[in-house]
């Protein structure tokens, strides 16, 4: 007979906590989405759980390690290469050149048909584009309705108050040089935002009142732009193609700063002056000035299907005639002064440090990163959302009709200051979607190669000792996502449970195999012991 007591055993440990725990400590998906899997040889009927993929520790505990561990292979394989990655492309197939072809001829007809037609031949186009996607087709399908451009002249001389940069061709070649016949050191490099304004050691500003939240707010939004175009300037003055491994992280002040691995030897010198020059111009039309606030706001005309002056009813002005008219970038973007790089050698301690701080925060929300502990943080975090509530963040943007352009896009359904874009989110205070940036011939690798690889590792340890595990053919399997509220669903507790059963018996299975492989030991060892 139990002695506890009935209040000691409301205190215990919920069951769904102690499967989730387990399932954490045997590295199992704790949140799985459910997969119908039917055999279409002996039609069988079966569930099964796939891991969700999430890639914050918050989330999935499981996932997120996995998704860093991957993470840092990618990063170590490519950082210091010292042979060309070869990337192959798979040829075009007779199916995937006779699909395109009647796209091409849906296409046109699209473009004549009348309105009744237009419809069917969208559905149609729409349905060959899924054919072309799962024959194995990747990259960006032209579109379908006839581009319009309009000629808008921009000036494309470098601004006087930016230092000129040398400009070379920029080679094929991606590894760097190797000195003295055996080292081949790569770079670590750190660029920040610009000061707004002094701050204390929390991040703090020292004085609201003066500080810059504008222009945080703005270059917080075009961050991104102005590292591509830093990979862009460094590329041409060292004369190859630098291929990096960078994340983004927020600073304490909530600003961003990049981290990145650089493969090659490139003087600090030269790192300093790019980041010196480079600076991105934002050609969009001034926003400075709000003209419409509060509970006024423009109104939507269905007749004219655009948004309307609320009091004088005059339709707002186009993105595209805003834009025509800018004769001046309206926001200049560039990096601070603290500008950190540092030379790595393969292979040693220090680089192995510095991929575990690269990879620092990737299985934290940004949300995470960001949380403030004291009360002059949490104001400074409030003041920085308010102004980027008032940010545009793309031509899309709904902000933008606070300011009296009608944004591209908008429809009935917009709400004018409402934009459910990343940089007008509390949680992410501007930060950009991407947290990691691998540029493309980095290790020639996708994460899905990545992945394979461990696989292929773990089949090849376990083929060492007699384990072999034949390739399974699921040709005849058909899969498919199940509906929520589908009564013939096992409960997700299940699911996870004989993933964890299973996730044992496969671990036994692996270790028995790698202390089968190891050597044995000698007498004197065992002595030792």
């Amino acid at each position: 007979m139990s002695t506890e007591t009935r209040v000691e055993r409301t205190r215990g440990a919920l069951a769904a906590d102690v499967v989730k725990a387990t399932a954490e400590k045997h590295g199992v998906c704790v949140r799985p989405f459910t997969m119908e899997v039917a055999d279409t040889d002996t039609g069988e009927l079966r569930y099964v759980p796939v891991p969700c993929g999430s890639t914050v520790e918050s989330v999935c505990l499981p996932c997120a390690r996995k998704a860093k561990a991957l993470r840092q292979a990618q990063c170590r394989e490519g950082w210091h290469l010292a042979e060309e990655p070869v990337i192959t492309r798979a040829e075009p197939t007779a199916a995937q050149t006779e699909l395109m072809t009647y796209r091409a001829d849906l296409v046109a007809a699209y473009r004549d048909a009348h309105a009744d037609d237009a419809e069917a031949l969208r559905t149609e186009i729409a349905a060959v584009d899924t054919d072309l996607r799962e024959s194995g087709m990747i990259g960006r399908l032209p579109a379908v309705e006839a581009p319009v451009k309009r000629a808008v002249k921009r000036s494309t001389k470098r601004r006087q108050d930016a230092p000129n940069l040398p400009r070379r061709k920029v080679a094929k070649t991606t590894v760097g040089r190797e000195f003295a016949g055996r080292f081949r050191p790569s770079m670590f490099v750190t660029l920040t935002c610009d000061t707004y304004g002094r701050v204390r050691s929390d991040g703090s500003p020292v004085n609201p009142a003066t500080y810059d939240y504008r222009r945080a707010a703005r270059d917080a939004v075009h961050f991104a732009a102005l590292v591509d175009r830093w990979w862009q300037n460094l590329r041409r003055v060292v004369g190859f193609d630098v291929q990096y491994f960078a994340t983004v992280e927020p600073q304490k002040r909530a600003a961003p700063h990049l981290h990145a691995a650089l493969r090659g030897s490139i003087p600090h010198d030269v790192i300093r002056l790019v980041t010196e020059a480079t600076y991105h111009q934002v050609w969009w039309p001034n926003h400075d000035q709000i003209l419409y606030a509060g509970d006024r706001k423009p109104l939507w005309e269905p007749d004219m299907r655009a948004f309307v002056d609320p009091d004088s009813r005059a339709p707002l002005v186009s993105w595209d005639d805003a834009v025509e008219d800018v004769e001046e970038p309206a926001h200049v973007v560039r990096f601070g002064e603290q500008v950190h790089s540092k030379g790595i050698l393969g292979g040693s301690e220090e680089a192995g440090r510095h991929i575990g701080y690269l990879t620092k925060y990737l299985t934290k929300s940004t949300g995470e990163v960001v949380d403030a502990d004291t009360a002059a943080q949490r104001d400074h975090h409030d003041r920085l959302h308010a102004e980027l509530a008032i940010t545009p963040c793309s031509p899309r943007c709904a902000v933008w009709l606070l300011y009296g352009i009608q944004p591209k896009g908008a429809t009935g359904k917009t709400t004018p200051g409402h934009c459910k874009g990343r940089a007008h989110r509390r949680s992410t205070l501007g930060l950009p979607g991407r947290r990691v940036l691998v540029s493309r011939k980095w290790s020639g690798k996708t994460l899905v190669d990545h992945k394979a690889d461990r696989r292929a590792f773990v089949l090849q340890s376990l083929a060492a000792v007699g384990i072999e595990k034949p390739d399974v053919d699921r040709s005849h399997l058909v899969w498919r996502k199940v509906e929520p509220g589908d009564p013939q669903v096992p409960p997700r507790p299940h699911l996870v449970m004989r993933a964890i059963a299973e996730r044992i018996a496969w671990r036994a299975e692996y270790d028995r195999a790698l202390l089968a492989a190891r050597p044995p030991e000698t007498s004197a060892t065992r002595l030792a012991a």
